[in-house]
């Protein structure tokens, strides 16, 4: 794949994200929430990884494409309802993007790894998948852990952060070290952590 046809997918997937009911302020310009959210991604992943794959570029910016479709809502609010809006929710972004790449005339072969991306499958034995785990939770510590600690006691922030620590990879925790978190936030990674 070219740079040139990289760049017409990521506007493609920026361009549905752009349709986010959620509008949020950044840099003086009106984005999606999930099309922000994107760009968070791919720029993390670049400082992440210093080689990235089309597929992982490609998996990284549609991570959260079109996922107010699925409200959380509409599942139970119980754990399994948790899970099963997780999947349904990855089942979609890599539906949708398929959809995207296939619009290129994009090799199945590169469809398939950037849905199995998606849907976060052979983690433990797809270095990518991992990387993509790595790059999502350093982007939710980095930019939106402290909204959840706006609306969650400190009991259910400290398994949230427990939890976003244990998919990582070494490689991952080392990134989030350098991270500079408002004082609050890094209090509470500590007592998670108990660094």
């Amino acid at each position: 794949m070219n740079p040139e046809v990289l760049a017409s997918v990521l506007a493609d997937i920026d361009q549905r994200n752009s349709k986010d009911p959620q509008q949020v302020e950044h840099h003086s310009k009106t984005l999606g929430a999930a099309q922000l959210y994107g760009v968070r991604m791919n720029e993390r992943l670049a400082a992440f990884c210093h080689s990235p794959s089309f597929a992982l570029i490609i998996a990284t910016r549609a991570q959260h494409i079109e996922r107010w479709h699925l409200a959380r809502s509409a599942y139970p609010m119980d754990r399994p309802g948790y899970h099963r809006w997780r999947t349904d929710l990855a089942k979609h972004h890599a539906q949708v993007t398929a959809k995207i790449l296939s619009e290129h005339k994009l090799e199945a072969s590169l469809i398939d790894e950037v849905s199995s991306l998606l849907k976060k499958e052979n983690l433990k034995s797809n270095p990518n998948t991992q990387i993509l785990e790595d790059v999502a939770c350093l982007v939710f510590l980095e930019f939106y852990l402290a909204d959840f600690a706006s609306k969650h006691d400190e009991e259910k922030l400290i398994s949230i952060i427990q939890k976003t620590w244990r998919k990582m990879s070494e490689s991952g925790h080392q990134a989030a070290l350098t991270i500079t978190f408002d004082p609050q936030i890094e209090t509470l990674i500590k007592k998670a952590l108990k660094v």
